[in-house]
């Protein structure tokens, strides 16, 4: 049986991978920042996997899905940390079900300019930028030194990994991954370049057209992928 946190406030972080590691210092950062505004006297944070094969990580505790969402406290936060994006809607759905409050995370690095919207769950890495009147969806992933330029439309459960450019007046759908490094040319108002649902871009990959959705786009300029 799951012991109540001295605090009665609970945080956990899913996922044990890379990502998640690199999340954890800045969340755990954020959430101490956050308790202190909040008068908690403290916040117990965990790492959260389907099947723990460690007691601990880099000295946060691990415990097993099914006994976070039963956890007894007062109030439970989380976010995900799981590159996968449909597994990341999964997990949100098993969490928000269970009375978990999702949580979005920002580095101390990142920057958030006025006027934007930012859905719940999204995970801002350090020196990731959003700039002025964007609008993006949930859980959203924005790894290190990526931003989010003016009046782009990004849709759920979408991951930028590492360095990602995404200029002015993009839309990019649901579900989509852009790639380290990949650089999304600036789109026109009323003509946004659009990024399709479960779209790939691929590493480097300058996108100067739109991209279908499910389709796997690689190089300069981006073109689909096609297997030999």
């Amino acid at each position: 049986m799951a012991v109540k946190p001295p605090s009665g406030v609970v945080f956990g972080l899913l996922g044990t991978g890379g990502f998640a590691r690199e999340v954890m210092p800045f969340a755990r950062a954020f959430l101490s920042n956050l308790a202190r505004g909040e008068k908690w006297p403290s916040v117990e944070v965990y790492f959260v996997d389907k099947t723990p094969k460690t007691s601990s990580i880099n000295g946060v505790a691990t415990i097993g899905e099914d006994e976070f969402l039963t956890m007894e406290c007062g109030r439970k936060f989380f976010n995900i940390a799981v590159a996968d994006s449909k597994a990341r809607e999964g997990h949100a759905g098993r969490c928000v079900k269970a009375g978990a409050e999702p949580l979005g995370l920002r580095a101390a690095e990142s920057i958030v300019y006025d006027h934007n919207e930012i859905a719940e769950g999204a995970i801002l890495c350090a020196n990731t930028i959003v700039t002025s009147n964007a609008k993006i969806g949930k859980y959203f992933h924005a790894n290190i030194y990526s931003y989010v330029a003016h009046d782009c439309v990004i849709g759920d459960y979408v991951t930028f990994a590492p360095r990602v450019h995404c200029n002015g007046n993009v839309r990019i759908g649901d579900h989509a991954y852009i790639g380290t490094s990949a650089i999304i040319k600036q789109g026109r108002e009323g003509k946004p370049l659009t990024i399709g649902e479960g779209a790939v871009v691929g590493m480097g990959a300058v996108v100067t057209k739109d991209v279908p959705p499910f389709t796997t786009v690689i190089g300069n300029p981006a073109r689909p992928f096609e297997k030999s």
